[in-house]
């Protein structure tokens, strides 16, 4: 069934209450603020006009709310597996608390050295494999193209699983939104390339082989 999927709008939720923006908030269940429901809205003009047969979102209702603000009046599937990762000791704590509390092993994380993980939280290959599961179910539906409105390390693990791309730094940003689609000779390509170019997007990320931006 996964054969049948050539189109995925990937919707990262807005600004929560407690500012997502700068706190890692992972299986915390913390809702939209008033900010983040206006950088839905925003990017819903971004998809006014696209075609997609359902729409997904995590079962933390920030996700969920992003996406009945998103795609108004349409049935949402709740998928658990689409959470963002558990950040374990480091939930809800600013970059600078992490730094205060954890030095080196904050140390090891911006240095992404091999073998991190968060402190007592979900491990990140477990995480990768959950993703791809609940990916495997919205495929098992038949869906040809889906809308998915999830958590910014889900949004960047379903674009790696589809297409072989990563998003670069801090991307998406809140309310962002990545578009990826497979063309007739079954290459997945990211970006948007519309009739109208006020609705394009240039393609985005770089396979996930390539060495790190220095």
């Amino acid at each position: 069934m996964r054969d049948r999927l050539s189109r995925l709008i990937l919707v990262r939720h807005g600004e929560t209450v407690g500012q997502s923006s700068i706190r890692y908030y992972g299986v915390t269940d913390v809702p939209l603020s008033d900010l983040g429901r206006q950088q839905v809205l925003s990017a819903r003009q971004q998809v006014v006009g696209e075609v997609f047969e359902g729409v997904w979102a995590s079962t933390l209702c920030r996700s969920w709310e992003s996406a009945s603000l998103v795609a108004p009046g349409h049935p949402i599937h709740l998928e658990s597996d689409f959470r963002e990762i558990d950040f374990g000791r480091w939930e809800g704590l600013t970059a600078d608390e992490i730094a205060r509390v954890d030095p080196e092993l904050h140390a090891d994380w911006r240095a992404q050295r091999p073998g991190f993980e968060f402190p007592e939280g979900e491990a990140r290959a477990r995480f990768r494999a959950r993703v791809a599961r609940g990916l495997d179910r919205l495929c098992a539906t038949g869906v040809e193209s889906a809308l998915v409105v999830a958590h910014k390390g889900v949004v960047r693990t379903l674009l790696e699983l589809v297409t072989g791309f990563t998003l670069d730094g801090e991307e998406p940003t809140l309310g962002g939104v990545v578009h990826a689609s497979r063309n007739a000779r079954g290459e997945w390509y990211t970006g948007r390339i519309g009739s109208d170019g006020t609705c394009s997007e240039a393609p985005v990320g770089r396979p996930i082989e390539t060495p790190g931006i220095e």
